[in-house]
This record gives C-alpha cells, structure tokens and sequence, in this order.
C-alpha cells in the first residue's frame, strides 16, 4: 500500500510562468549535441540535425527535451562554457520557436550556460554536479526561477565518475539531498527535481538497489527523476550492449514508476510512452 501511495503524491513545477503537473509522469527526450556521446555521439551535433532528432522526441512523446552541449561519460571530453555556448548555437531557440509548448531542459554544469540558456528560452535546469563544478550555479539558477534538476554525484569532475563504497547508498544519497535541499532554498530555489544519479560512482549492486529501494530516495519531499536509459548498469551485467536492453530497461521503468517516479529521462521516447501507459492504465 505504501509504494501506491507514494505514486499519487501531488507535484508541480513553474517553468518559466508555465505550469506544469506531475500527476502523470513526465518523458524527458534526451538530445546530446555532443560528438563523444556513449551511445548516440555525433548523430545530433548540427542545428539541422538537432532540430530533426527533437521532431522525433516530441511526436513520439515527450513533453520536455534534455538538450546536452557536453557529454559526461568516462573519459569524455572536457568543454568549457565558452565552448558549451558555442555549440549550442541557436538550437535552443530554433526548437522552443518549433514547438512552444515543449519543455526544454538544459543539461550543464556552468552558470554560463545557464544564463545563455535562459536568454534562449529553457524552461529547466539540469545540473549533473549539484553546484559543486561551479560556486555560481545556484545564485544563477535562483535568479532565473527555474525549476532544478539536483543530481546526487561524488564532488569533483575529476572523481564523478570514481566508485564509491557506499556503506547503505540510500541513506548516502538521502544525506546529501537533504544538505543540498537545504541550500537551494537558502539560494531562493523553489522547484526542486531529484535525481539519485544512476551511472555516477556507484557499483551496479548499489544501483539495483536503487531501483529496489526507490521509493525512500528524497523523503518523498519533492518529484523523482529517474535516468537509467541505455546505462551499464543495466547492460553490462547482462553481455549486451547500450541499444539492445530497451526490454530490461521498460521494466526497471515500470518498477519505478510504481514507487512513485514522476519524470523519466530517455533515449527511446516511444517505448517508455507505452510504459507510461500501462503503468496509468493499471493504476485506475
């Protein structure tokens, strides 16, 4: 009974004026401008091309669009903001100007890029580092009053991608959004979205545990983001690669959405729909 409850828990964000309602979960479409993506590099790297692939998001689904200038996989490229910006180009504005009513997450760790983003039109920010890569992350963030997305992950660009031996990864986790939480509303910051930070640090026990335990990640507080999509957690285990797991994948969807996750952050939009849906549809 409890995992039900947690499920129809009441969230909303104010994006940018606009109101959104999490009482139905939420797709976030993954568009990587990135040439080194683990997955999908150097498909979506031009405006044409970006545009194109953010078509495709939208008619299969997703309400918002997580743009990334810069991939944070192992070993990836390190960009700066400068370089950040200039890779954005005019994308932003060329898919907010193509679908308005989309959401557009933009995922960075600079302030920088916050701030051009925010001049371009996003409605979210999608911060992997929790204001640790940059001191000025949160005061730009509560000056623009956009939602933010907290990512649980270890202190430093050079160790995110470091694991840790978690003596219970819950309760780690747990701590630090509480000690971040408390920050961001001293910041100003009133829509919080949390993301426990699959494929950052963490073994692929702790990360199944994760999933297990999902429902007592952030205290119930504020609306789940769960971002497994194409991780190796999930396909290493299994001898497989990134795009031959979508089956596994919908099912760890499902689990979570059961224990009351409200936004999914994906690479194959038509399929975690249908989840969504059967999810809803047995829900009522």
């Amino acid at each position: 009974m409890q995992n039900q409850s947690l499920s129809l828990n009441h969230y909303s964000l104010n994006c940018n004026g606009k109101f959104v309602d999490l009482n139905s979960p939420k797709i976030m479409g993954i568009l990587n401008l990135t040439p080194d993506s683990f997955s999908d590099g150097g498909k979506f790297n031009s405006e044409i091309s970006a545009l194109n692939h953010a078509v495709k998001l939208v008619k299969e689904g997703a309400e918002i669009i997580d743009i990334g200038p810069q991939s944070t996989r192992p070993n990836a490229e390190f960009l700066s903001s400068e370089e950040e910006i200039k890779r954005l180009g005019k994308i932003i504005s060329s898919i907010k100007k193509e679908f308005p009513e989309t959401l557009i997450s933009l995922d960075t760790f600079y302030a920088e890029t916050v701030k051009f983003g925010f001049d371009e039109g996003i409605d979210i920010v999608n911060d992997i580092s929790g204001g640790q890569f940059d001191s000025e992350m949160f005061t730009i963030v509560a000056e623009t009053k956009l939602p933010y997305i907290l990512m649980h992950v270890n202190s430093s660009y050079e160790t995110m991608h470091d694991k840790i031996k978690f003596q219970d990864v819950i309760f780690s986790i747990n701590q630090y959004f509480s000690k971040k939480t408390a920050e961001l509303l001293s910041f100003g910051v009133k829509d919080i979205i949390l993301d426990p930070g699959f494929g950052f640090g963490k073994t692929v026990e702790d990360q199944m545990k994760m999933i297990d335990e999902v429902e007592y990640l952030g205290f119930n507080k504020y609306p789940l983001l769960i971002g497994i999509s194409r991780k190796s957690f999930i396909y290493k285990p299994l001898g497989k690669s990134p795009l031959d797991i979508n089956e596994e994948t919908q099912k760890k969807h499902l689990q979570v959405l059961k224990k009351g996750a409200k936004i999914l952050r994906v690479h194959d939009v038509a399929e975690a729909k249908k989840t969504i849906s059967d999810f809803l549809t047995n829900e009522k």
